[in-house]
C-alpha cells in the first residue's frame, strides 16, 4: 500500500481553496462535493477541520471514514465518536450537526451508492480489512451561520 498521505500539509491549502472559493476545490476535487467536518480533539479538545468528501441524502450529509483505504480509521472518525456535535461548512454556510455512525442495512446502501458516484470509494474498502464507517450529519440547527469571505 502506499504511504498515508500527511493530513497535516494537505488539509490546509484545500481548506483555504475551499473556502476562497465558496466550497468549490479543484484538481483531484473536482468532481467531488466536498465539506468541512469541524469537531473537538477526542484527546486534545483543541478544534479540528477536515476536509471531506461526502454524499447528499436529503437534508443530511454522509461521509465516509475510509482515509482512502488506510488500516485504520481516521482521526477526525475518533473525534466525532467522542464528541458527535460538530459544526459542517458546506459552501458558505456553517451548520451545527449531529454525526451518527450508519448501522446495517443503511451503512451498506450508503456505501454503495458513494461507490456508484465516486468509484475510487469500492478501491478504498479493497485496500483495507476494516469495515470503513459511514457517518451520518444531521443538521441540528444553525451552527457560526455565514462564514465571512475575504478571510
Amino acid at each position: 500500500m502506499a504511504e498515508k498521505p500527511n493530513w497535516a500539509e494537505i488539509n490546509p491549502p484545500v481548506i483555504a481553496t475551499f473556502r476562497a472559493n465558496h466550497g468549490q476545490v479543484g484538481g483531484p476535487f473536482v468532481a467531488s462535493p466536498i465539506l468541512l467536518l469541524h469537531t473537538v480533539g477526542a484527546r486534545t479538545g483543541q478544534p479540528r477541520i477536515n476536509p471531506l468528501t461526502y454524499l447528499p441524502d436529503g437534508d443530511r450529509f454522509v461521509v465516509f471514514a475510509s482515509d482512502q483505504g488506510a488500516s485504520r480509521h481516521p482521526d477526525w472518525f475518533h473525534n466525532i465518536v467522542a464528541g458527535p456535535a460538530v459544526q459542517v461548512e458546506v459552501g458558505d454556510q456553517i451548520l451545527a450537526a449531529i454525526a451518527t455512525v450508519a448501522e446495517e442495512p443503511e451503512r451498506s446502501e450508503l456505501y454503495a451508492r458513494q461507490v456508484a458516484a465516486l468509484p475510487r470509494f469500492g478501491e478504498y474498502q479493497e485496500r483495507t480489512s476494516r469495515t470503513i464507517p459511514v457517518v451520518i450529519l444531521t443538521p441540528s440547527g444553525p451552527g457560526a451561520g455565514a462564514r465571512a469571505t475575504g478571510s
